[in-house]
């Protein structure tokens, strides 16, 4: 496999630099955290002074209720931020889920179209994804209920059929299909626009 000198490699393009969400939430977050903190902390002494039978000089009563008015937004905006926080979660996690699936079709399609494309049986697709998943000959005998014989067989059919000699070549070829493709996979763009993947090289691969 060739491999491409990084120096010969476009520049990266030049962006504005944009902040992640987490670090903007933060940021939103400290000022709320340290209004509550005070807030919390001056209404809990009350409690304690009082439990403790220590006197305390009272606090003029505007002071008092801007103390009571702010421990009173804290507390609202704490719910908002909670609420948008929990939502950014969630939108994550769909995203993430939704990645997930495209990946795992993206993959799926990429071993319909090269076995047909080698042209494999039905045994010898079976056989095949069960080397990429990792299985010995022993164990897809197992699973085929067949001799392993006739699984080395099967094997040495579809390495030459795909044009490598050893599973990790075969398993290699998959990789750099979907590193070759990933925007016609993972986008709208058409495929028609996009170079085709490399095929493995007879034997060196």
């Amino acid at each position: 496999m060739a491999l491409t000198d990084p120096t010969d490699l476009p520049p990266a393009p030049q962006g504005p630099l944009r902040r992640p969400a987490w670090l903007n939430l933060r940021v939103a977050l400290l000022p709320l955290f340290l209004v509550q903190t005070v807030t919390a902390l001056f209404f809990v002494s009350d409690i304690v002074f009082a439990l403790l039978g220590i006197e305390v000089a009272p606090i003029n009563w505007k002071l008092r209720e801007a103390m009571e008015i702010s421990a009173a937004l804290g507390l609202v905006l704490g719910l908002v931020f909670g609420a948008q926080a929990l939502l950014s979660a969630r939108h994550e996690a769909r995203v993430a889920t939704e990645k997930l699936r495209r990946a795992s079709t993206a993959f799926a399609e990429l071993l319909s179209e090269r076995f047909a494309e080698w042209r494999l049986t039905a045994a010898e697709r079976e056989v095949a994804l069960f080397a990429i998943k990792g299985l010995t000959l022993a164990e897809i005998a197992g699973l085929r209920a067949t001799s392993e014989g006739t699984v080395k067989a099967q094997t040495a059919s579809i390495y030459r059929k795909a044009g490598v000699s050893t599973r990790s070549q075969l398993v290699s070829i998959f990789i750099e299909d979907l590193m070759d493709e990933p925007t016609a996979r993972f986008t709208d763009i058409p495929a028609s626009t996009i170079s085709p993947p490399r095929r493995a090289a007879q034997g060196g691969r």
